[in-house]
């Protein structure tokens, strides 16, 4: 399959992460090697840590970093486990890490049941190795599980009728694909909510995404391991796609700051030029934050 995935804030991070002058990072999310590939052209002498869950797309990024061997090492494994990489690397610190929260082309644009606009089975996971997928989280969990996780990861407005919708149809058969999870959705919220400037499938197949792979939970183990690994002067940049990511870090560095232990360097978060979203529209909704090591 040919994905195209653009790198977003591509140019804004590589430099904020680089500019320290440091030999060693960490790219936390590899995904198809967009940033990592800028990251290694801005020096010879830098060394990139990767990481990634996602085995197709690490199989796609070793291919477009051929032209880098022997400066990257690629790890299958789930950033929440940042340290035990670093360990198995021999690696006691480094000079940055970079994450990258957004979903990837590859993904979207699978028969792994990321999108609403691909009918395919109920899945939606970036490990294919792990045995929670979606089908059980809309067949197996409870009315009022499913209504908690719509509306705290979502932030969807009609989790309660979303979830009681759920609930009843899953009584007479399975919800199996995306496009049966689709129809459920559409017959739960109100017509005028139809015609909306989102699909109203947007937020919970979102929510349901952030569940199955536990993303806010990965993203708060991960941010909290990466100080005692960096040098000092070594930067910490995270782009991420919506709000409640965008909450996770801005509180933890500026519980960082509050306690010395990292500096600020964006008062507020950077966003894609309007250049940028008009070339790339999944850009949009994208704020880039940034700390350094003190």
């Amino acid at each position: 399959m040919e994905v195209v995935h653009k790198p977003v804030l591509l140019k804004e991070s590589v430099k904020l992460l680089t500019e320290n002058n440091g030999k060693i990072y960490v790219d936390c999310t590899l995904g198809l090697g967009g940033h990592a590939k800028e990251i290694l052209k801005q020096r010879k002498d830098i060394f990139l840590i990767e990481i990634d869950k996602d085995e197709e797309a690490i199989q796609i990024a070793k291919e477009n970093l051929k032209e880098f061997e022997g400066r990257f090492v690629i790890y299958k494994a789930d950033f929440r486990d940042v340290d035990l990489v670093l360990q198995e690397e021999g690696v006691e610190k480094v000079d940055g890490f970079l994450f990258d929260l957004g979903t990837s082309m590859l993904q979207l644009k699978s028969e792994r049941g990321f999108s609403f606009q691909i009918d395919a089975p109920l899945d939606m996971r970036m490990d294919k190795e792990q045995t929670l997928t979606a089908y059980k989280v809309v067949n197996q969990y409870s009315e009022r599980e499913l209504v908690r996780i719509i509306k705290e990861y979502g932030e969807e407005k009609f989790a309660k009728k979303i979830a009681r919708a759920i609930v009843q149809r899953r009584k007479k058969k399975p919800i199996e694909t995306t496009g049966e999870l689709v129809e459920v959705i559409l017959s739960a919220v109100p017509e005028p909510y139809k015609h909306g400037r989102i699909h109203p499938a947007t937020k919970t197949f979102l929510a349901i995404r952030i569940e199955v792979n536990k993303e806010l939970e990965s993203l708060k183990e991960a941010l909290y391991k990466t100080p005692d690994y960096l040098n000092p002067k070594g930067r910490l940049v995270v782009i991420s796609f919506h709000s409640l990511e965008d909450r996770i870090v801005k509180h933890f560095m500026k519980e960082k700051e509050k306690e010395g232990v990292l500096r600020i360097l964006t008062k507020k978060p950077i966003i894609p030029s309007e250049e940028e979203v008009k070339e790339n529209p999944a850009s949009r909704s994208a704020k880039l934050r940034a700390a350094e090591r003190v």
